[in-house]
C-alpha cells in the first residue's frame, strides 16, 4: 500500500542495505519475503487460497485422530507387593 512508512535503527538499515546489495534484491522484495515468512510462522493466511486451504485443514472431519489426542483416564489397579513369609494381608 503506498504511503506506509517503516522506521529502522541506523544499524538495522545498514544491514538491510548490505543484504539487498549482496542478494541483488530491492528493499520491497526483501520486505515481501520477510513478511511472508512472519505470517507463515504465525499461521496467518495470505490471500483467499491460503485461507481456504487452512480452513479445510481445521475442519477435516474424516482425518484420523492425532497421536496426541486426549485419552480417557484409566485407573490402574494398585500394585501388590508379595507377602513376606508369616505376614498377614490387610484389606
Amino acid at each position: 500500500m503506498p504511503g506506509k512508512r517503516v522506521q529502522f535503527e541506523d544499524e538495522t538499515w545498514q544491514a538491510i542495505a548490505l543484504l539487498s546489495r549482496d542478494s541483488m534484491k530491492d528493499f520491497q522484495e526483501l520486505a515481501d519475503a520477510a513478511f511472508a515468512d512472519l505470517l507463515k510462522k504465525h499461521r496467518r493466511p495470505v490471500g483467499l487460497k491460503d485461507e481456504l486451504r487452512q480452513s479445510l485443514r481445521q475442519a477435516a472431519a474424516n482425518d484420523a485422530p492425532s497421536r496426541h489426542a486426549a485419552r480417557p483416564a484409566t485407573r490402574r489397579p494398585a500394585k501388590r507387593t508379595p507377602l513376606r513369609p508369616g505376614a498377614a494381608r490387610r484389606n
